[in-house]
């Protein structure tokens, strides 16, 4: 897919170059969008000799924005080899995203894995977590659709099919032969038009027609959606002056979503509507099953990504609510545009973010699940290694219409039909719940890495326990039998198995873990036995800190696991202040530590505590030493010596 104005491009890159002559050319192309020209400026710099990192960056983002992932994986390749330099981690996603494109999985996942790494918050790491099988899923969810490349494509774009009535409505940048002078710079291609096929009794596409021009404009118009009664229409035009195309300040021209209505066989009454904005793109509107919300593509303030899904409330009166965001089981920090609601109220869209075969590929999501389960892939042949999107399905004929730029196309992008043989269940899952508990105290352990497997121990799903224990994960809902296997850091693996019978939810599962680790020898500071950080004070102060607490945690569970071990706690102050004053502070920090761990079930008889003031100072910090406040802090602690 050719990532013009039509398709949301909603990636703001503006990368300067410290280059002069050809270099600053290429550097405005860039920055202007002129991605195809900007191509042409960097390949010719390459040739003379010229690289740098930020000329990789420039000619992979131009080839991916353009969908050449191929050429766009040669410069991310180039780029990663260079020495001496940090990429912001963004590049590694784009690298494993051109990667799949070439169908080179193994290679894809291991630059994932590097992204994860570096950005393990972000949404898409957390898919790449949880879907450690994501192809063997694809191809579960594969073989359901015959496909056909439709008669009515051009060697233009033809993308973003809408039905009304019997007829297709789609975009298009084919040439008329009025248009070969309005060239779109992202591409090199004509600006995009609306078009009319009829939807003969045999399934095919004919009569293809301008759809009107009233609509058509010296300026982008594509993905309209229909209200059933055909009478109202929502679609997609970039920034306009007077029906001339506009840029902003920054040069780039904004999509709009506008309304208009049909009257005596004219589309009339164009309007814009409210919720746009002239410092943001608002575009692919869809409309849900009984018409109450209104679906689209935007970058506006509150995405997560690129692009987000968003919808606002039709009020009764033809007003609309605010803009409200899908949340993160749908959209990434990559690109979910391309809306479709089915009849079932099945929200398809096109992504990169989430796990698929390269490129844009089509996802469906229940919308009355949206909390509850997860985007499913499509599969193949419906998606592909290159973009594939603009998904729209009748679900009682079980026909429809998507977009891809795969390689059997007549243009850029295609219009293909297909016919669904059987529909995917977007409420096949099932929901483990449950606790990871220590086998021997039964004191919960937080943290535990869990991995789903199957029947073959093949894992399907990973996790981890909270830090109470607890789990909480999305399985598959097949029939069969399957385990959830724990592992953690000094206990032996622990794992419970479990049935699926139907799609079910199961809350009641516990794993319990032994530990191999030996206990400490007498003489031995549990802080260093664990592995702990020191239990440390504020100045002045002898509260127990949050921070302290979680590893005050620790030792408590310790205690447990060995409960005829006894220790002496012993604390410590720093050396500002007098020695007497300072004896009495660790003795007080002393007891609080004390009076923590018995609170917490440890027996006083195992216990004793002494403060020391600052007779042990860890360095050099003394009274006659000038130290920073971070050196000092070293020196305020407790520690727990075994004596028994």
């Amino acid at each position: 897919m050719k990532l013009k104005l039509k398709h949301i491009a909603l990636c703001t890159v503006f990368i300067g170059l410290n280059l002069q002559g050809q270099e600053k050319k290429a550097s405005t192309n860039f920055d202007n969008y002129a991605y195809t020209e900007a191509i042409d400026s960097y390949e010719n710099l390459i040739k003379k000799g010229h690289s740098s990192e930020e000329i990789y960056k420039n000619l992979g983002n131009a080839n991916y924005f353009n969908a050449n992932y191929e050429e766009a994986a040669t410069w991310y390749g180039k780029l990663f080899t260079l020495e001496n330099t940090t990429i912001d981690a963004e590049y590694l996603y784009k690298y494993a995203q051109t990667l799949k494109s070439l169908k080179k999985y193994d290679a894809s996942d291991a630059w994932m894995q590097k992204f994860e790494d570096r950005k393990a918050t972000d949404n898409r790491s957390a898919l790449f977590t949880n879907s450690p099988d994501y192809l063997t899923e694809i191809n579960k969810n594969s073989g359901r659709y015959s496909i056909k490349n439709e008669s009515i494509n051009s060697k233009g774009s033809d993308f973003a099919p809408s039905f009304n009535g019997a007829k297709l409505i789609f975009s298009t940048a084919r040439d008329t032969g009025f248009i070969t002078k309005k060239i779109h710079k992202w591409n090199s291609e004509p600006f995009l038009n609306l078009y009319s096929a009829e939807i003969t009794a045999e399934g095919n596409l004919d009569h293809v027609v301008p759809l009107s021009k009233k609509l058509n404009k010296k300026t982008h118009e594509s993905s309209t959606v229909f209200t059933k009664d055909g009478q109202t229409m929502y679609f997609t035009r970039n920034n306009s002056d007077n029906g001339t195309f506009a840029r902003d300040e920054k040069g780039v021209s904004r999509l709009k979503l506008y309304k208009a209505i049909l009257k005596e066989g004219e589309w009339k009454d164009i309007i814009e509507l409210p919720f746009n904005g002239d410092d943001y793109s608002t575009a692919h509107p869809a409309l849900n099953a009984d018409e109450s919300k209104l679906y689209f593509a935007s970058d506006r303030s509150g995405t997560l990504g690129a692009s987000d899904i968003f919808y606002v409330t039709i009020n009764a009166d033809g007003s609309y609510g605010t803009p409200i965001n899908l949340g993160a089981s749908v959209n990434t920090e990559s690109r979910e545009t391309f809306p479709y609601i089915s009849e079932n109220d099945i929200l398809y869209f096109a992504s990169d973010g989430h796990p698929g075969l390269g490129g844009l590929d089509v996802f469906g999501i229940d919308l009355a699940e949206l909390e509850r389960t997860k985007a499913k892939n499509l599969g193949e042949p419906l998606n592909s290694e290159q973009d594939d999107f603009s998904y729209i399905i009748n679900e009682t004929t079980k026909k429809g219409y998507f977009a891809s730029n795969r390689e059997d196309g007549m243009g850029s992008d295609d219009i293909y039909g297909f016919l669904e043989s059987k529909p995917l269940d977007f409420n096949c899952y099932s929901n483990l719940k449950g606790i990871v508990k220590d086998e021997k105290t039964k004191e919960i352990i937080a943290d535990a890495v869990l991995n789903i497997t199957n029947a073959n121990g093949e894992i399907i799903g990973k996790g981890i326990s909270d830090s109470t224990g607890n789990f909480d994960l999305d399985s598959t809902c097949d029939e069969g039998t399957y385990a959830i296997v724990a592992s953690k850091e000094n206990y032996d693996v622990g794992s419970t198995s479990f049935k699926i019978t139907s799609t079910t939810d199961i809350n009641d599962l516990e794993i319990l873990m032994t530990t191999n680790f030996t206990p400490a020898d007498l003489g031995a500071d549990l802080a260093e036995k664990l592995n702990l950080e020191k239990i440390y004070f504020d100045f002045d102060q002898s509260y127990i800190r949050k921070d302290a607490q979680a590893i005050m945690e620790k030792v408590v569970a310790y205690l447990n696991q060995y409960p005829n071990t006894k220790i002496r706690i012993g604390s410590h102050t720093d050396a500002r202040a007098n020695d007497n004053y300072n004896l009495s502070l660790s003795e007080r920090r002393a007891n609080a530590t004390y009076d923590y761990l018995v609170k917490k079930g440890i027996d006083a008889s195992r216990l004793t505590f002494k403060g020391f003031g600052e007779t042990q100072l860890t360095n050099a910090c003394d009274n006659n030493t000038n130290c920073s406040s971070e050196k000092h802090q070293l020196n305020r602690r407790s520690e727990f010596i075994v004596v028994e």
